[in-house]
């Protein structure tokens, strides 16, 4: 597994191609937009999808904190996919998302979907973390030094003849908006205004692949993806 490597107010931070940001001198590990129980979110209005969507994040999510051992996991908004959706989450799910807290502080940053702590779960619960030079945030204001979710950003790129779409991270000297890790997410193009206002001056696309990043300019992808 290759992890990219940037640096950002003079930190540097590790890109991990599964979706997850490793701050390595504070040992702290960020996930966005793990969406979880939105597949019973949707089944409530009559959409037939299998119920297992939480389950599935979890099984993403715990692997890689086994692999940093981060002293801190921050979930960047949205982590549940309604304000009861904690409520909803099946017991044995709860209790895997206990047994985490029971060996790193657990941070969940509200978001849109979750703007209420998540109920009976462990942890603390914020607006925003800041921590040393970086803030942490579920919807990027445009300032520098942020790290955010909530646009589930994707690009497309030709490969072998077709076109193959990705989620990616999007990142300049000044910030990085994370892919959407959870397993019932889709995303937006990194040629959506929502992100291109944010990265005025270009930056890079890290597109997830099996076991590494590919690497492209915001530039690169807007002018070679079809229309």
């Amino acid at each position: 597994m290759s992890a990219a490597p940037i640096h950002i107010a003079g930190e540097r931070l590790m890109l991990d191609p599964e979706g997850v940001l490793w701050w390595p001198a504070r040992r702290l590990l960020a996930v966005a937009d793990l969406h979880l129980e939105k597949g019973s979110s949707v089944a409530a209005r009559g959409a037939l999808v299998p119920p297992y969507d939480s389950r599935a994040t979890l099984d993403r999510l715990i692997p890689l904190v086994r692999r940093y051992r981060p002293a801190r996991l921050v979930a960047l908004g949205d982590s549940f996919h309604d304000r009861t959706g904690a409520a909803r989450l099946p017991r044995e799910d709860a209790a895997r998302i206990a047994a985490l807290a029971q060996s790193l502080e657990l941070v969940w940053v509200l978001g849109n979907h979750d703007p209420a702590p998540p109920e009976g779960l462990p942890g603390a619960t914020t607006e925003a973390l800041r921590e040393g030079p970086l803030t942490f945030l579920h919807d990027a204001t445009g300032r520098a030094s942020e790290i955010s979710g909530h646009l589930h950003p994707k690009a497309s790129v030709a490969t072998r003849g077709k076109w193959v779409s990705r989620a990616c991270f999007v990142a300049d000297s000044r910030r990085v908006v994370l892919p959407a890790f959870g397993a019932y997410t889709g995303g937006l193009d990194v040629r959506d205004p929502a992100i291109r206002a944010l990265f005025p001056r270009g930056g890079r696309a890290f597109l997830l692949g099996r076991g590494r990043l590919f690497s492209f300019t915001l530039a690169e992808l807007r002018e070679a993806e079809p229309a």
